[in-house]
């Protein structure tokens, strides 16, 4: 049931996305130039944005906001920065989770690098660190409990987006946690990776 609700969101936000894009956004997708003051840097390809998250299923529920910094390094690669603001919750069941309410909050940072083999498809990686604070209730009786940890994670995955250097560009992106750390924040109760969808934009500072 989780599997079939996060791909149908996958499709449907692909769906919103590419009808914004073919509304708002050129056709073309480089613009890129390597001309710019003292060494190369040009202002032109300095971006400003971020994605959230949406996640939802039959016993939890995601959402999160993740602001971003990057430059344009050539008409290929972005790189930038990154932080992280995440809550999650899963409710009480007595199969699932023996009747434990779970509620986790973390934040975090890291940086990110998106390489574009083609026009409209990007593959990226993202290594970050992150600090978790969770409560835990047994519904049963009251009983609670409080758990904070960190951890280091390193997302890869792929994504689609359509991207003008010196304009804007909006992507979606499926992410997986491959170092597996047991305290990562995109594990589920068991210490399984979940996957991480996130649908973002970005906005040049100095438009051409």
């Amino acid at each position: 049931m989780i599997k079939r609700i996060v791909f149908a969101w996958f499709l449907l936000t692909a769906a919103v996305s590419g009808s914004f894009a073919q509304e708002r956004m050129p056709q073309r997708v480089y613009t890129y130039s390597d001309e710019g003051a003292e060494g190369g840097f040009s202002k032109n390809n300095l971006f400003l944005g971020g994605s959230l998250a949406l996640g939802f299923g039959s016993y939890s529920f995601n959402v999160g906001v993740s602001p971003e910094i990057g430059y344009s390094l050539t008409n290929w690669l972005d790189a930038g920065v990154v932080v992280n603001f995440n809550y999650n919750s899963i409710r009480a069941d007595p199969n699932y989770t023996g009747n434990i309410r779970y509620h986790t909050f973390n934040y975090g940072g890291g940086v990110f690098a998106r390489g574009y083999p083609l026009p409209f498809l990007f593959l990226t990686a993202q290594p970050e660190y992150n600090w978790v604070s969770q409560n835990l209730k047994d519904v049963s009786n009251g009983a609670t409990a409080t758990y904070n940890a960190n951890a280091p994670s390193l997302l890869l995955g792929a994504g689609y987006g359509q991207r003008v250097i010196g304009q804007g560009s909006f992507y979606i992106a499926i992410m997986f946690d491959v170092l597996g750390d047991k305290n990562s924040p995109y594990n589920d109760i068991y210490g399984h990776p979940l996957p991480v969808i996130k649908a973002g934009f970005n906005v040049y500072l100095h438009k051409k």
